[in-house]
């Protein structure tokens, strides 16, 4: 598998006057619809594409929901998607609010079979 890069030029943001320095950003080949998707996985599977669409718009409520109630949602050899949260700092422990949380963020850490497969990633210029 072969993912394209372009270069961009980017300033360092903790110096602005440092030299500007040159790196590899990926390119998107395109989008892939939850549709095309589940059409991917019934060629591959005995499942039909309509019972996977399903399965996916299910798992796809179910998430976030699970992460809404506090939970770490555990994918197997996929992975794990948790939350983050942004936040002001205050001086005094005893003052600490939850309206100091600023973002709220859904992060993701790619399981054993997730990252064997991104290892046999090739680049190529664009």
């Amino acid at each position: 598998m072969t993912v394209k890069y372009n270069v961009v030029e980017r300033g360092n943001p903790s110096n602005p006057g440092a030299p500007k320095k040159f790196y590899p950003s990926i390119s998107s080949s395109g989008r892939k619809t939850l549709r095309q998707l589940a059409g991917r996985i019934s060629e591959i599977s005995t499942v039909s594409s309509t019972d996977t669409m399903a399965v996916l718009e299910a798992l796809l409520t179910v998430i976030p929901q699970e992460l809404a109630s506090g939970n770490i949602v555990e994918l197997g050899d996929f992975g794990n998607f948790w939350l983050k949260a942004n936040a002001d700092g205050v001086d005094d422990e005893n003052n600490v609010r939850a309206t100091q949380i600023t973002t709220l963020l859904p992060r993701f850490n790619a399981g054993k079979e997730f990252k064997k497969v991104l290892a046999t990633v090739e680049f190529e210029k664009a």
